[in-house]
C-alpha cells in the first residue's frame, strides 16, 4: 500500500512521494509530510552487515513506496557511486569519546551531497511517473553548502533548469567559489544583498505566486525545490543515520538495541528532523541534541517553547548555521501538534505575521526527547583547537558546534551513553576559521596557502572539490537586491 504525503498545512491536500518530491513545497505553503512514519523492519546482526547502498534501500523503500524496485536501485546506484571519497559513503571516526559521522566525502564536500546526490534521480524518475510534460526549474536559497551541492547534482540533467540565490557576504570564500564557477548550461548562480532568510522567504515567494506560476506553465516550466523543505531531501538523511547505528554495532560500540545519542549541528533544522524521523522509525536513539551558533534560535526555543526570529542576524564563522527561519522546524511542529494541519497554519501565519510564536505545554512536552546547546564563535575556535592538540583529529567549524554543545552536555549531565555528532563539513571548506583557531599565525595567508597547510597539519588530501577551484573562472557573477529575485528568474528563463 503506498504511503501518501499531505501538506502540513491541509490535511486534505494529498500526494503520493513522487508527487511530494516533483512539488517540492504545497501549493498552500504547507510542507510535505508522510501520513505515517513507517516502521524500520531490520533486525540489528541484519542492520551490521549492510553496505550504505543497501541501507539506503531498506530505508528510502519505506518512504518512497510508489517507486519501484528497480526505480529506486538505479537512483541510489547513481547517487552513491566514486563521486564518494570512500567506499563507506559516510565514515565514522571515533575521537575523543565520540563518534564523528564524516557526512562530506562527496563531490562537494558537506553532508548536502549526502542527498542532493540522489535527488536528481528522484526527481527525473518522478518526473516520468507522472507524465511531467514541463521542464522542471529548481529553485534554491543557500546558505552556503546547498547551493553547490545542489549546482552539482542537476548541472546538465536534461528536463531541469537550477537557480540558485544566496547572501553575498554570508557565506565562506571557499563556498562563494565553488558556486560562482559551476559549469552547466542550465545553471545560474545570483547573489542578493541580504541574509539567508531573505533569500529564503523571496524563493517562498516565488513558489506561492499563483500568478507567476501561471506565466511559468505558459512558458513551459514549473518550479521545484532541492532545498530542505523538499521531502525527497529529508528521506536520504534519515539513512546515515540507521548506517551510524550498523556500523557501531558492527565495531562493537554498543550491544544490539543499546541506544544512542546523536547531535547535530543545526540551522535549517532538516538534518536533525531526519535523525528525529529515523528514531520514530524504531532507531534506538535516547537525546536528539541541537546544536546552535550564536544564532541560537532554536536553542531558546526548546528552552522556552518560543519561536522568535525578531533578534540580531549575527554572520559567524558557520554560516551555513546562520539561519533564524529554520523551515524543516515546521515538520516537527505539525507533528507535536497531534498531525493538526489548522494549529500548525496558525502558528506559521504568527510567525510570517509577529516573527514569533508559543507552542502548547502539551506541545513541549512532546519534544522532552530533544535538548538545546548553543556555542559562540570563541567557543568553536578552542574546540577546534583543543580536539587537534589532543587527538590530531580536525573539525569545520560547524562540526565544532556540535562537539562543544556535546561537550558542555555530557559535563553538565553525566550522560555517557555512545553518542553520534553529525560532521557536516570538511574542515578545508573553512580553512581559513579553522586554521586561525588552531594557530593565530595563520591569519593573513593566503585562502590556498591555509589549505595546503592543512593538509599538511591534517596528514589529509587536499579534497578533489578545493583542487577543481583553484584556478577555476567565475561563470556567475550577478549580485541584486533582494526585491528583484522574481525579474532574475524571468531573465534566465527568457520569460517577457
Amino acid at each position: 500500500m503506498n504511503l501518501m504525503y499531505r501538506s502540513t498545512r491541509d490535511d486534505k491536500n494529498r500526494v503520493t512521494a513522487s508527487q511530494a518530491v516533483l512539488k517540492g513545497l504545497a501549493e498552500d505553503g504547507g510542507l510535505f509530510v508522510p501520513e505515517r512514519i513507517p516502521e524500520l523492519a531490520l533486525s540489528p546482526e541484519t542492520l551490521a552487515d549492510m553496505t550504505y547502498q543497501e541501507t539506503a534501500y531498506e530505508v528510502m523503500r519505506q518512504f518512497l513506496t510508489d517507486y519501484t524496485e528497480e526505480e529506486l536501485k538505479a537512483c541510489i546506484c547513481s547517487a552513491y557511486d566514486e563521486k564518494f571519497d570512500t567506499p563507506e559513503i559516510a565514515p565514522l571516526c571515533e575521537a575523543d569519546g565520540a563518534y564523528y559521522l564524516e557526512l562530506f566525502h562527496g563531490a562537494t564536500i558537506a553532508f548536502k551531497d549526502m542527498a542532493l546526490s540522489i535527488l536528481p534521480y528522484l526527481m527525473t524518475t518522478a518526473a516520468k511517473k507522472n507524465h511531467e510534460d514541463k521542464e522542471i526549474v529548481i529553485l534554491t536559497a543557500t546558505s552556503g553548502d546547498t547551493g553547490k551541492a545542489a549546482l552539482a547534482g542537476f548541472a546538465d540533467v536534461p528536463g531541469t533548469k537550477i537557480i540558485v540565490f544566496y547572501p553575498k557576504n554570508g557565506v565562506s570564500a571557499v563556498q562563494e567559489k565553488q558556486m560562482v564557477t559551476q559549469k552547466g548550461a542550465n545553471t545560474c548562480v545570483i547573489g542578493i544583498r541580504g541574509n539567508f532568510d531573505d533569500a529564503q522567504t523571496g524563493v517562498k515567494r516565488l513558489f506561492g505566486d499563483a500568478a507567476l506560476g501561471e506565466e511559468l506553465a505558459k512558458a513551459g516550466y514549473r518550479f521545484s525545490s532541492a532545498n530542505s523543505i523538499n521531502i525527497g531531501r529529508l528521506v536520504p538523511q534519515i539513512v546515515y543515520y540507521v548506517y551510524a547505528y550498523g556500523k557501531l554495532l558492527k565495531a562493537g560500540k554498543i550491544r544490539s538495541g543499546e541506544r544512542m545519542n546523536v547531535v547535530v549541528p543545526t540551522g535549517n533544522f532538516g538534518n536533525i528532523l531526519a535523525a528525529y524521523y529515523a528514531k520514530c522509525m524504531g532507531l534506538p536513539i535516547e537525546r536528539l541534541i541541537c546544536a546552535s551558533n550564536e544564532n541560537k534560535v532554536l536553542y531558546d526555543f526548546f528552552r522556552t517553547g518560543i519561536y522568535d526570529r525578531n533578534r540580531e542576524f549575527i554572520l559567524t564563522s558557520s554560516p551555513s548555521m546562520d539561519i533564524l527561519i529554520s523551515s524543516n522546524l515546521e515538520r516537527l511542529i505539525y507533528r507535536m501538534a497531534g498531525d493538526d494541519a489548522k494549529e500548525n497554519a496558525r502558528l506559521m501565519a504568527e510567525l510570517s505575521e509577529k516573527g514569533s510564536y508559543t507552542v502548547s505545554e502539551a506541545m513541549r512536552e512532546a519534544m522532552t526527547g530533544f535538548t538545546g546547546g548553543f556555542a559562540t564563535m570563541e567557543d568553536v575556535a578552542g574546540e577546534i583547537a583543543g580536539l587537534y592538540k589532543k587527538t590530531g583529529y580536525v573539525l569545520d567549524t560547524h562540526t565544532a558546534v556540535a562537539s562543544c554543545v556535546y561537550r558542555a552536555y555530557r559535563a553538565q549531565s553525566g550522560d555517557s551513553t555512545p553518542t553520534v555528532i553529525a560532521s557536516t563539513a570538511s574542515p578545508y571548506k573553512f580553512a581559513r576559521s579553522v586554521m586561525e583557531a588552531i594557530n593565530p599565525k595563520y591569519a593573513g595567508m593566503d585562502d590556498f596557502a591555509l589549505i595546503d597547510e592543512l593538509s599538511r597539519l591534517s596528514g589529509t588530501k587536499v579534497p578533489r572539490a578545493i583542487e577543481e577551484i583553484r584556478s577555476a573562472v567565475v561563470l556567475h557573477d550577478k549580485v541584486i537586491d533582494k526585491s528583484q529575485m522574481e525579474t532574475a528568474v524571468k531573465a534566465f528563463l527568457d520569460i517577457h
